[in-house]
């Protein structure tokens, strides 16, 4: 931004360092003369150059030379104020001076530098602080923009790439079942536009671009148990709701497709037959809760921690039936945030993993 050119910050300081002195030695030179000098006659309040000698001399000082002492004494505390102002404006402006070069090589996409400005807290080193925070923020959020943009351009490529092969090899045998080439067409196409669309809903997750109404999370507990009931049943999964009414404020909607994503994982990564999915919701001080539990596998702390990245989709999954694009939790965390919540992936001791969700308290319907 072009801005008209004007005083530093530092010359200002010096200016009003020199200023402030100038008017404290006015006022204490003023008052000496009220209380001490009142009486002296008023051809004595004219400071004459010829008495500047005479203020250096101590055996010829006298009332009638006061004044031109305090002239000398108020030249002498204009150019020590300005020069002592200088230095001390400088000194004290310094760490700025870091904090601005931190700042122009950030601009320039230097992500990684730090200030790391020494000493004791005070308000620069405050700004000092909160600004490496910030650069440390950025920096992994564009390190994770940038691995999401090539894990989407990777995920996005391959049903593209997989739908040409499938074209160049119908072209090249005339012979081959156009119906099987239909119905493989057909489910590439539709995970391709599964992906888009968890693309489009993440992003519009991320921005917080949805009104707020109130929301019962026991309801859409129970509409999502409802509505997945039939997956569950297809892969041997006993589905059990229970828990009181938790009330929150938000979009009905997103929470509904964040409690989707949780019930959908819990049965899609479940034993192979017999396996549960506990729902429960409720109220703790503050917070509207919602638990998703589930059997399965003994999951690692380390590979828990990852589950909420995009595309990540833990060990052995796989990309067939109902696997999902990898985007499932990732939604899930995007909305959590949105909504102000938190949200809590935790191993299970016996196998599989406990997912809360807490999202602030909202009033009752």
């Amino acid at each position: 931004m072009d801005r008209t050119p004007g005083l530093s910050v530092r010359l200002k300081l010096t200016l009003s360092y020199a200023g402030f002195l100038m008017v404290a030695g006015v006022l204490m030179l003023a008052s000496v003369w009220m209380f001490l000098l009142r009486d002296v006659p008023a051809s004595w309040l004219i400071p004459l150059l010829p008495n500047v000698p005479r203020v250096f001399d101590p055996s010829n000082f006298g009332p009638g030379v006061f004044v031109t002492a305090a002239a000398v004494v108020l030249v002498f505390l204009l150019v020590f104020g300005l020069l002592g102002g200088w230095v001390l404006a400088g000194r004290m402006l310094s760490p700025l001076t870091r904090i601005t070069d931190a700042t122009r090589k950030a601009a320039n996409g230097s992500l990684s530098h730090r200030i790391r400005l020494p000493g004791r807290k005070d308000e620069f080193r405050e700004l000092a602080d909160a600004f490496d925070t910030m650069l440390a923020r950025i920096e992994a959020h564009v390190a994770e923009q940038r691995r999401f943009a090539a894990n989407a351009s990777h995920e996005l490529r391959t049903p593209l790439a997989i739908t040409r092969t499938l074209l160049d090899v119908a072209r090249n045998d005339r012979e081959h079942d156009p119906v099987e080439l239909v119905d493989r067409l057909h489910f590439v196409n539709s995970r391709a536009i599964d992906l888009t669309e968890a693309l489009l809903l993440l992003s519009r997750a991320g921005r917080r671009t949805f009104t707020r109404e109130p929301a019962d999370l026991s309801l859409i507990a129970e509409e999502v148990a409802e509505t997945l009931f039939g997956l569950a049943e297809k892969r041997g999964v006993a589905i059990e709701v229970a828990g009181d009414a938790a009330h929150t404020v938000g979009s009905p909607a997103l929470l509904l497709q964040m409690a989707t994503n949780l019930v959908h994982n819990a049965i899609v990564h479940n034993l192979p037959a017999d396996g549960t999915v506990w729902i429960t919701t409720g109220v703790l001080p503050g917070a509207a809760v919602i638990v998703v539990e589930n059997t399965g596998e003994k999951l690692a702390a380390t590979l828990v921690s990852t589950l909420t990245e995009p595309f990540q989709r833990g060990s052995e999954r796989i990309r067939a039936d109902h696997a999902g694009v990898g985007l499932g939790l990732a939604i899930v965390e995007s909305i959590v945030e949105a909504h102000d919540g938190t949200l809590t992936l935790t191993p299970r001791p016996d196998g599989g993993l406990r997912v809360t969700v807490r999202v602030p308290l909202g009033p009752v319907r």
